[in-house]
C-alpha cells in the first residue's frame, strides 16, 4: 500500500498529466446531469452525449419526461444500453421531483439516492459536479486506478474505496481528485492495454511493475 507521501506524488502526476480534467458529460443544469449520469450506467460518456444533445432539446423540464408515453421515451433513448429500464426510470424520478422536491435536484446524498436509478456513486457526481459539495464518486476507472496503484487494497469493495480515498485526499481535493482518476484510468491506465511503459508512475505502481518485470522500461526509478 502506498504511503502519504507516495499518494501526494501520484496526485500531483496525475495533476500534472491532466490539469483539465473535468465532467465530459455535457449538461446545462443539474436536472440534466442526473439524467446524464443515470443514462451513463454501463455505457461510455461519449455515447450519452451524443444522445442526450437532442434529448436536452426536447425534453428541459421533469414535466417534459411525463408527457409522453414510456414507449416514446424509449426510442429517443434506444442506442444506449439497457434503455428500457433507464427510461422508467428516468420518468419515476421526474415523478419523484415533483412530488417531493418542487422539481429540484436535491444537493444532499440522502435525499439524491431515493431518486429511482440514482445511487451512491450518481449521488457522489451529482454533490460534487452540479452544487461543489466535497464527494468522490468511486466508477469503474476511479476503481481501477486506486487498485493498480495501491492506494487501496485490490479486495476492497467500492464504497471501501471511496472510504479510503477519503481519508487518504485531503476534502478540498476530492472533486478534482476524482476527474483526475477518471481520466488517468479513462485515457492512460486503461482496462485493457494500460500504458505501464510510458508511465510517469511506474516506479510506485505495484501491478504496472508486474505487468513490465523483464522488459526494458523507459520510466525506471
Amino acid at each position: 500500500m502506498l504511503n502519504k507521501k507516495q499518494i501526494r506524488e501520484c496526485l500531483d502526476q496525475m495533476a500534472e498529466m491532466f490539469p483539465d480534467a473535468h465532467c465530459e458529460l455535457n449538461h446545462r443544469n443539474p436536472f440534466e446531469l442526473v439524467i446524464a449520469v443515470a443514462l451513463s450506467a454501463q455505457c461510455t460518456d461519449a455515447l450519452v452525449n451524443k444522445v442526450t444533445k437532442d434529448l436536452f432539446q426536447k425534453y428541459t423540464k421533469p414535466e417534459d419526461y411525463l408527457s409522453v408515453s414510456l414507449e416514446e421515451l424509449q426510442q429517443d433513448i434506444r442506442s444506449i444500453g439497457l434503455y428500457r429500464n433507464k427510461a422508467k426510470n428516468i420518468q419515476k424520478l421526474c415523478r419523484m421531483l415533483l412530488d417531493e422536491f418542487n422539481g429540484e435536484v436535491p444537493k444532499e446524498r440522502e435525499e439524491l439516492v431515493k431518486l429511482p436509478g440514482v445511487g451512491r456513486k450518481t449521488a457522489n457526481v451529482v454533490m460534487s459536479v452540479a452544487f461543489n459539495k466535497p464527494a468522490i464518486a468511486v466508477d469503474t476507472h476511479v476503481e481501477r486506478v486506486s487498485k493498480r496503484l495501491g492506494i487501496c487494497r485490490y479486495k476492497d469493495s467500492v464504497l471501501e474505496v471511496e472510504k479510503t480515498l477519503m481519508r487518504k485526499v485531503p476534502e478540498e481535493e476530492w472533486g478534482i481528485t476524482h476527474h483526475r482518476l477518471i481520466f488517468f484510468g479513462r485515457y492512460h491506465c486503461k482496462a485493457q492495454s494500460p500504458k505501464c511503459l510510458e508511465c510517469p508512475l511506474l516506479y510506485l505502481c505495484r501491478e504496472g511493475k508486474k505487468r513490465t518485470k523483464g522488459m526494458e522500461t523507459v520510466n525506471a526509478k
